[in-house]
């Protein structure tokens, strides 16, 4: 007997399919389209958006051809609190954010799921490229479009609640299927960037809520101001361009964001090899995997750590104590920033994730 399900559909093609391959499975599935702004037109359009009413349309087109009830649920107001206010926050204090993986949390996973269960549906599907068997997560088998990493916040009773229908297929394979289906957004394209920064300047998206704010360019390694910003919120560590450095390096070589300090708004400079990090540190860990280290200090099995979105995959020794995951790195990772997630997998199955806090 088939489970009723709530499928969230973008707009795009992957939560199209996703949504036809549930009602095909024999499930009860309505559609749901989430309007995640107050004013849609500040939004990312054409092939750059994904909660458009460009978008809109799309899905409920979508839902038409599947056969399958839709409606479209407000969720501007709690997105705009949970993802847009704690990007501004989180850079503001020196962090970088991913807006995508707090989206997941906060909203598909949370608001969403909360209010599906609420409602009597038992799960919601939707198009991310993951495979999730026995309530435990793993990476797609498109590894070029595994979404694994921004779904390892969830929690394992998040996770029981899920379903991801395209885990064991590729993007192209999935794109073939649409057309066959007759669906119209077969060939639309990925959406990409920050879908509420509409003209994907999040240097002056950020000025405009935070203001502006002078403040020096350290080098690290003489301690000299070498120039001077407008606000620390507009630098990210592991960054090369656009720093606005008055004098170059002694030896020459390109200098990079080393560090971000809100307090004193200073932005520390240097060379690419002080980037280099082995030892993270990681607050608010999430166990959703097979296991749950033990307490205190129990060891995370784990292989691997990822550390970006699409970002390369490190080897590492995981140790949690109380509400802290220290990650030692086999080789040294560059461009590690405070407020990304740091996710740690066994093979291909994740065990848990965490915020980065610091690194040395």
């Amino acid at each position: 007997m088939g489970l009723r399900v709530l499928a969230a559909m973008s707009g795009g093609v992957d939560s199209a399919v996703a949504a036809a391959r549930a009602a095909q499975a024999g499930h009860d599935v309505t559609g749901v389209h989430l309007a995640l702004s107050a004013n849609p037109q500040s939004y990312r359009t054409g092939a750059r958006g994904c909660c458009t009413v460009e978008d809109s349309r799309d899905a409920r087109r979508a839902a038409d051809v599947i056969g399958i009830p839709f409606y479209i649920w407000d969720m501007a107001e709690r997105f705009h609190r949970d993802v847009v206010d704690d990007f501004v926050s989180e850079y503001a204090a020196g962090r970088t954010p991913n807006p995508c993986v707090r989206c997941n949390e906060k909203i598909k996973f949370a608001a969403v799921l909360d209010r599906a269960l609420a409602l009597g549906f038992d799960a919601v599907v939707t198009g991310h490229h993951a495979r999730l068997a026995d309530g435990v997560l793993r990476r797609s088998v498109d590894d070029g479009k595994d979404q694994s990493y921004v779904l390892a916040v969830l929690t394992r009773e998040q996770l029981r609640h899920a379903m991801f229908p395209l885990g064991d297929s590729t993007k192209t394979e999935v794109r073939a299927e649409a057309a066959e289906r007759g669906l119209t957004v077969a060939d639309k394209p990925d959406s990409h960037d920050i879908c509420f920064i509409a003209d994907g300047d999040t240097r002056g998206f950020l000025a405009e809520r935070l203001g502006t704010a002078e403040g020096p360019i350290v080098d690290a390694l003489t301690g000299q101001v070498v120039g001077a910003h407008s606000g620390a919120y507009a630098y990210t560590v592991g960054q090369r361009r656009g720093l606005g450095i008055d004098r170059p390096s002694g030896d020459g070589r390109p200098r990079y964001v080393l560090s971000i300090e809100p307090v004193s708004n200073t932005v520390t400079v240097g060379p690419r090899e002080a980037l280099r990090v082995s030892s993270i540190a990681c607050e608010r860990p999430v166990w959703n995997g097979p296991e749950t280290p033990r307490e205190p200090a129990g060891a995370a099995r784990a292989s691997t750590v990822q550390l970006r979105a699409h970002g390369e995959v490190y080897g590492c020794r995981a140790q949690v104590s109380g509400d802290t995951l220290h990650v030692e790195l086999d080789t040294p990772a560059t461009g590690v920033a405070p407020g990304q997630t740091a996710v740690l997998y066994d093979g291909d199955t994740v065990i848990g994730s965490a915020t980065i806090s610091s690194a040395l």
